[in-house]
C-alpha cells in the first residue's frame, strides 16, 4: 500500500481570501431558480445576462480585479477591448449561474452537452484500469461539468468542494447530487475516503486553480507572475496510482456546453512539482482561450 504525504494530510494555515458577496445565500438560489426556472432557457439566458449587465456596476471591486486579470490574459488589449471583455465575464457567469441552479437536480441537464472533445483521453486512462483523479478549474460551467462528465466516465464519481459559508446553499446545489457525490472539504482527515475511492477505482475531481492556504501550496509562474497553486491533487493521485486528467466544461456561442478532455498523465513519487508545473501549463492554456469564462473574482497572484 502506499502511504499518504503529510503535506496532503495537512489542514490549511490560513484560510485564504477567496471570492464572497452577501447574495451568496440560499434564499437568493431559491428566489433565482424559482424565477429562472419558469422561463424556456432562450429567454432566462436573454434575462441573465441583461440582470448581469447592470448588476455588473454593484461590484466595482469585482471589475477592477477582473479587468487587471484579464489584462495579464489578453496582453495588448486596449482599454475599450478591456472593458467589453470584463463585461462578457460577468454575462457568462450568469449565465452558467443561471443553468447550473436550474439543472442541479440532474434531471434537468438533457440538452445542455454539445460535445465531448477528447474522449481518447478518457479512453486511454480508462486502459490503466485505476481510479482516476480529474482536475478542472473556475473555467466555464464547472459544478455542471461534474455531473456532465460523471455520465461519460460510467464509473462512481466524487467532486470535492469547499464548503459553503451557508449550509443553505450547500443543500440547495448539492443535496441531489444525481451522478455524483459531493465532498466538502473541511479537515486534513477528509482526504482518506477518496483515497480509498480511488483505490477501488472511482473517480475523484478537484480544483486545480485556488490554492489552499497551508504547506501543500506551491508557487509557480502563471502569466509570468508567479501565484500560489494547490499541489494536493497530485499527492492525492500519486498516493492512489491513479492517473491525473484534466477536464473543463465550457460554454459554447451556441450557449450550449463542451467538456473538453486533455491527454492523462500517471505520477511517480517525488515528481508531484513537475504535475503541477504541467496542469499549470495547461490552465494557461485553456484560459487563453477562453478567457472570458475564467470566474476568477480575487487577486490569484496575491500571496499573502
Amino acid at each position: 500500500m502506499v502511504p499518504v504525504n503529510e503535506a496532503l494530510l495537512s489542514g490549511p494555515a490560513a484560510v485564504p481570501r477567496w471570492y464572497a458577496h452577501g447574495l451568496n445565500r440560499a434564499a437568493v438560489y431559491h428566489v433565482a431558480a424559482l424565477v429562472a426556472g419558469a422561463l424556456p432557457r432562450a429567454l432566462r439566458l436573454h434575462a441573465a445576462r441583461a440582470v448581469a449587465s447592470v448588476a455588473a456596476g454593484r461590484f466595482p471591486d469585482e471589475r477592477t480585479v477582473v479587468r487587471s486579470t484579464l489584462a495579464r490574459i489578453v496582453q495588448g488589449a486596449t482599454p475599450a477591448e478591456l472593458d467589453a471583455l470584463v463585461a462578457e465575464v460577468f454575462r457568462n457567469f450568469a449565465i452558467c449561474f443561471t443553468d447550473l441552479i436550474t439543472s442541479n437536480r440532474a434531471t434537468r441537464t438533457e440538452g445542455l452537452l454539445a460535445s465531448t472533445e477528447g474522449l481518447e483521453h478518457l479512453a486511454t486512462a480508462e486502459r490503466l484500469g485505476r481510479g482516476l483523479v480529474v482536475v478542472t478549474a473556475h473555467l466555464g460551467n464547472w459544478e455542471l461539468g461534474g455531473r456532465l462528465l460523471a455520465r461519460t466516465v460510467t464509473r462512481a464519481t466524487h467532486v470535492v468542494v469547499a464548503p459553503e459559508r451557508d449550509p443553505g446553499v450547500e443543500r440547495f446545489l448539492r443535496a441531489d447530487g444525481g451522478p455524483v457525490r459531493f465532498h466538502a472539504r473541511s479537515g486534513p482527515l477528509d482526504v482518506l475516503p477518496l483515497v480509498s475511492a480511488l483505490r477501488r477505482h472511482e473517480v475523484v475531481a478537484l480544483q486545480g486553480d485556488r490554492a489552499l492556504g497551508g504547506r501543500g501550496d506551491r508557487l509557480h509562474p502563471f502569466f509570468d507572475v508567479p501565484a500560489p497553486f494547490p499541489l494536493g491533487p497530485f499527492l492525492l493521485a500519486r498516493a492512489a496510482r491513479a492517473p491525473v486528467l484534466p477536464a473543463f466544461c465550457l460554454l459554447r456561442p451556441d450557449r450550449r456546453y463542451t467538456i473538453a478532455i486533455g491527454e492523462p498523465w500517471t505520477i511517480e513519487t517525488g515528481a508531484e512539482p513537475e504535475a503541477l508545473a504541467r496542469w499549470v501549463s495547461v490552465l494557461e492554456g485553456k484560459i487563453r482561450q477562453h478567457p472570458t469564462q475564467w470566474f476568477n473574482f480575487y487577486d490569484v497572484w496575491r500571496t499573502c
